[in-house]
């Protein structure tokens, strides 16, 4: 899915709502977020904005990742950190998350059989699931050698 589409996801969503303005500043973050490689945080997503010439404040950057969450395109997760981050849902698929409580380091993984083992506990109990991810925290095998 290209950049295109997402644009037109965010104006349906901003329209649809009928009390957030379509702006040129939501579509820079937008775009920053879908140029973005793996986990980011706010700030450094505004300092990323800034140093590329975008008026934006963080407010903004706040609120339009609000946005962009309730209309599928960003991902939310508080992994061991007290902040949160985010990280682009749109195109991407489905995947969870083994966080390493020594470096820090997140590493991604997709599992057929999680999904299905999902898909089977929600048909089980008639639920629908909105989203999910697995997030399995330890040590990984960098930080395991050290040791």
């Amino acid at each position: 899915m290209d950049s295109q589409t997402a644009h037109e996801i965010l104006t349906r969503h901003l329209k649809s709502g009928g009390k957030l303005r379509v702006t040129p500043e939501r579509f820079a973050i937008l775009d920053a977020v879908l140029q973005s490689q793996g986990h980011f945080d706010v700030e450094g997503l505004y300092y990323r904005l800034v140093t590329n010439g975008v008026k934006v404040s963080r407010a903004t950057v706040y609120n339009t990742l609000e946005v962009l969450l309730n209309c599928g395109l960003v991902s939310k997760y508080r992994f061991a950190e007290k902040t949160s981050r985010y990280e682009k849902a749109f195109g991407r698929p489905h995947h969870h998350h083994l966080i390493c409580l020594e470096c820090g380091d997140i590493i991604e993984f997709i599992s057929d059989k999680l999904e299905r083992i999902q898909q089977q506990v929600c048909t089980e109990n008639d639920f629908k699931v909105q989203s999910s991810t697995l997030q399995v925290f330890g040590v990984c095998s960098k930080c395991n050698r050290k040791k």
